[in-house]
Order: C-alpha cells, then structure tokens, then sequence
C-alpha cells in the first residue's frame, strides 16, 4: 500500500507554483491536501481538489494533515518550523533553515522531542549541472583537486519588490542568505566541512541596505581551496562551475531546464522533463603531458526535484536518513551567519 503523505502547502507564491506543488500534485507518495492563501485564492485554478485556507493556524489545526512544506519568507522559517513541529506536523523546510546556529539547533531539538523529522529543503542538490560536476569529482579523472569555483551569477540594478529581502533589520535577509545556501551546500555534498573560511560581502546597488555580492573561500585539506561567489552586478555570466586538478580542468554552465519548464507549465512527469538541451555539455579537458590536451563533452543526467520529494517519503515513512543532515545545516549556517571580513 503505498500510503501516500497528507500534505499542506504553506504559500503559493513563485516557490509554492513551481517547486513544491507540481511535485506534490503529481508523486504518489503525497496526497496534496490544502494550501495557505491569505489574498488571491487561484490555486484551484490548477488543483481544483486542494483546500485554500486563510492562514497558518487552520493548516497546522488539520488532523489530517502530516507534513507542512514551510516556504515561506526567510525570516518567518523559524517560529513557522518551531509552531508546525509543536502542533505535530513532519516539516519540510526551505532554505535558509534559519538566521542563526541557536535557532537550526533548538529546531532539531523540538523535532527529536516530539517525534517528528525537520527536513530542509536543498532543490539545487538535483539541478543536471551540479550532478555533472560531482560525477566528474567523484571520478577521479581530474587528479588531485587544486581549485573550485562556484557562482550564481545575476544582473540586477534595481530593488526588489520583497521588502524582507530588501530591508535591513529582517532577519536572513540580503543575497548571502538568499543564494549562499544553495552553493554553500553543493561545497559540502563534494568535501564536507572546510578546515577554515574567509567571507566577505559587499554592497553596490543605490539605495541597497542589504549585501548584494558575497564570496567565500573555503580551505580543505591538501591545499584545495573552494570559493563560492553570488553576485547580482555580473552584465556578462561566468561559467558557473569550474573545477582544476593536477590531471585536467572541468568547466559547465549553469545549464539545468527544470525552473524554466515548471515555469513554462511542464509537469515533472513529462519524459522531456529535467533534460539539458543540445550544446549545454560540460567540458572536460585533461593534460596527458605539459603540452597535449585532450578535449571531452560531458552530457548532464536529468535533473529531478522529484528526488527531493521521494527522499522526504523514505524519511517520513521509513525513518530513512535524509541526503541533508543535521550536521550539513549546522555547518552551512555557520558559514551564513559569520562576519565577513573587515
């Protein structure tokens, strides 16, 4: 019996339309029951069987409901987690877990005291391009690794319009919180916890009050330095991901469809859906001597949020240990909440 998890739904802004509900629609191991619309009720538009509610507290207040998927702002993560947790609900929890390592703890704490599992929510472990640079890491064919580089790289010069990500005195607010995590956590999926970091963040956009370019250097054993860098004043995008070792260089562009086709109305289940186009390979160049190089395209696998989605009912329902661990979210906030470098 494939006992399928009730599930509510706590926002249908751009994260709720694209990365959690096509996905709960269309798994079997999810019944998508209800939604938290507090304006614009349109999700039935879509999903005409899922329930709208007005707020939070009618969601957590439904007994049949299991499972919680917080994606709501940043700065609501915590006390939303905190109350779902308390009220008996599993979480399913979007990034950043919270501002600070006090706050990841006391929530895993309250998860283990009442018995249910606080899972966070890491999307882009499952985009085509970050599968093809583990798969070329964990290979081998690059020798011992000398240097890696990780972006997201954006161009925007204006404002946004989402106060709480704009305004000072919110909490995870500004672009470190924001894309931070993302290549925070890809650094740790390849090399774990780094020996040491240095941070720095910047702010260039008039009438900013929040960071809007960050980079990290993190330092692992051997002398492999890892830097991550989000920027939204890069006119002319670098390659996203780029990785030298004493045997050869890999280079891919961030090249992964599935945002663009869940925003173009693909559903997760369609065969085209997660599949790089033609001409979007990675590039691997290997060294055979001082002089020789030889040259290979490297196609992308499919990527798939739907794993995300299978991994949660493996824990909900199995106990099955989730790919993002306690340990890996307390080391990303460590990351996130340091002060940069004077």
């Amino acid at each position: 019996m494939n006992n399928p998890i009730v599930t509510g739904l706590l926002a249908y802004g751009m994260s709720g339309k694209l990365f959690h509900a096509p996905f709960l629609a269309t798994n079997a191991h999810f019944k998508f029951k209800a939604v938290v619309e507090r304006h614009n009720k349109i999700a039935h538009e879509s999903y005409p069987d899922v329930l709208s509610y007005d707020d939070v507290t009618q969601i957590l207040n439904d007994d049949e409901i299991e499972l919680v998927v917080i994606n709501t702002p940043s700065y609501t993560h915590y006390q939303l987690a905190k109350e779902a947790l308390i009220a008996g609900k599993h979480v399913l929890l979007e990034k950043p877990a919270a501002a600070t390592s006090e706050e990841v703890k006391e929530l895993f704490d309250i998860s283990k005291r009442v018995g249910k599992h606080l899972i966070i929510y890491q999307n882009r472990r499952y985009d085509s391009e970050f599968m093809a640079v583990k798969s070329v890491v964990e290979s081998g064919r690059l020798g011992e690794l000398v240097e890696v580089h990780l972006r997201y790289d954006r161009y925007r010069l204006t404002l946004g319009q989402k106060i709480f990500k704009e305004t000072e005195g919110y909490a995870a607010n500004g672009l470190t919180y924001d894309l931070g995590p993302h290549l925070i956590d890809q650094a740790i999926v390849l090399f774990g916890k780094p020996l040491n970091f240095d941070k720095v963040k910047s702010t260039h956009r008039p009438g900013s009050q929040v960071d809007d370019y960050f980079s990290f250097r993190l330092n692992y054993p051997n002398g492999l330095n890892v830097f991550l860098t989000g920027s939204l004043m890069v006119a002319k995008r670098l390659e996203s991901s780029v990785v030298h070792g004493t045997l050869g260089s890999f280079v891919k562009g961030r090249d992964d469809v599935q945002e663009a086709q869940l925003m173009a109305g693909m559903k997760p289940t369609d065969p085209a859906y997660g599949i790089e186009k033609p001409g979007s390979e990675g590039k691997l160049y290997l060294m055979s001597s001082d002089t020789e190089q030889q040259t290979e395209l490297v196609p992308s696998e499919r990527g798939n949020y739907n794993d995300i989605f299978d991994a949660v009912y493996q824990t909900v329902r199995h106990n099955a240990l989730f790919p993002v661990t306690e340990e890996h979210v307390a080391w990303q906030v460590e990351l996130l909440e340091a002060p940069a470098n004077a």
